[in-house]
């Protein structure tokens, strides 16, 4: 019995912890462990951009589509935006075609003006094939893409060369590409030896040098006319991420809390209320195990809070939801081992053994039980939309936070106090409902 009451006391100063964790961070309105809310909760701003897949292979555009999502989250994220939300759709334009876009949430951000500066007109990165044809006494350069773009590029590094003087430099940027985009460049370069390989941004030539030889290792080096200024600046630039595919702005919108407060104060005002009642019914009906699972629901609900901060998760009102379903599920885990004992006691067993044995008996239902939320969890989170995610998320952690609170925690606490032999008011306390024994 000594062991697990120091478990108990243990799971009692960590419980305590957690939740002046969570008092703590989110009264402290500089805290970076407050909780982030959705856009939902919270309002902001919601921008819609369209990709011009146009000079993208059909082949190619899922995985287009997959790394312009990835730089212009990486974008935000560079501007401290909170928690921002990217997510691509492909949607049906009036022309009756399909486009693809690129939707972008920015939680906080009410300004629509600095949401887009924020984001920022990061750049489009090509290398074309300078073709140049003769008709009459008119010479006309065309540029043919090559399909190597800024999705192959993996860093950009400022470096200077020598120039024209002797003993001047200049600055040069210096592109490393992936192992994709390194194959790639070997293969233009030796292939058009001789031959103009103009790198454009955002539409327009910066350089044209001419490929001397094939060159290996994936690294290209633009030396156009620019300060060290501009060239540090387009290295900033390049490394915040070029873009696989150009976008343009369709449309922005300031969203204000369409839930907000009232969705937050709903919401906690429902999880309170919920877990009283469900810890009322549990201690009228158990009686000292029903006190045992309030006390783990309490250390449950903290542990789980704790975790949300510390990813953390954004929170959205379908979180709050899953985060009130998950207590049930933890609720339920506590009657059937609870069930399971109350039988063993019938059956003559003393309270400590009945606890084992009703905690050995239950297992295999709360582990199968369980098992099959988080499935079902997992399924949501893959295939559902980003509010589906947001429930389906916090549903999954909260079911697996169950396992500690009601297979570990009430354990604990039940044979931390319990007795061999149960007579007398031990009699009361163990039965259940309106039963003595």
């Amino acid at each position: 019995m000594t062991r697990f009451r120091v478990f108990a006391a243990i799971a009692l100063v960590a419980g305590f912890l957690l939740t002046y964790f969570v008092w703590s961070t989110e009264t402290n309105p500089l805290s970076s462990y407050r909780f982030k809310l959705g856009l939902d909760l919270a309002g902001g701003t919601e921008l819609v951009y369209k990709a011009d897949m146009s000079q993208t292979p059909a082949a190619d555009r899922a995985d287009a589509l997959s790394a312009l999502q990835g730089v212009v989250e990486r974008r935000v994220n560079l501007f401290g935006v909170a928690e921002p939300l990217v997510q691509t759709e492909e949607a049906s334009a009036l022309s009756g075609t399909t486009e693809d876009r690129l939707i972008v949430d920015l939680p906080g951000v009410t300004d629509i003006k600095a949401a887009v500066a924020a984001l920022g007109q990061t750049p489009t990165l090509e290398f074309k094939l300078a073709t140049t044809t003769t008709v009459g006494t008119t010479t006309a350069v065309t540029f043919t893409p090559t399909g190597l773009t800024g999705r192959y590029l993996s860093s950009a590094t400022l470096g200077f060369g020598s120039g024209a003087t002797a003993g001047i430099t200049s600055p040069q940027v210096i592109l490393n590409f992936n192992s994709d985009g390194a194959k790639l460049f070997e293969k233009i370069t030796s292939e058009n030896v001789g031959q103009t390989l103009a790198i454009f941004l955002d539409g327009q030539p910066i350089s044209e040098p001419t490929i001397q030889e094939a060159i290996p290792g994936g690294q290209a080096t633009i030396t156009g006319r620019f300060t060290a200024t501009e060239a540090r600046d387009l290295v900033r630039n390049l490394n915040f991420g070029a873009l696989p595919v150009p976008i343009t702005l369709e449309s922005s919108s300031a969203v204000g809390p369409t839930l907000g407060s009232v969705a937050i104060s709903s919401g906690v005002k429902a999880g309170i209320i919920g877990f009283l009642i469900v810890a009322l019914f549990m201690v009228v009906w158990y009686r000292l195990p029903g006190v045992i699972a309030a006390l783990a629901l309490a250390e449950y609900l903290a542990f789980m809070l704790s975790v949300i901060k510390v990813i953390p998760v954004t929170l959205t009102a379908s979180g709050i939801a899953g985060l009130i379903i998950s207590v049930g599920m933890a609720v339920d885990a506590n009657v059937l081992i609870f069930e399971r004992t109350k039988e063993e006691l019938r059956e003559g067993k003393g309270p400590r053994e009945a606890v084992h044995i009703g905690f050995n008996r239950a297992w295999p239902a709360i582990r199968d039980g369980h098992l099959t939320m988080i499935m079902s969890g997992i399924i949501l989170f893959w295939l559902g939309t980003s509010i589906v995610q947001g429930f389906a998320l916090v549903f999954v952690l909260g079911v697996l936070a169950s396992f500690i609170s009601a297979v570990s925690l009430s354990r604990v606490f039940l044979l931390a106090i319990v007795p061999e032999e149960g007579q007398g008011v031990w009699k009361f306390l163990l039965s259940s409902g309106f039963h003595k024994k």
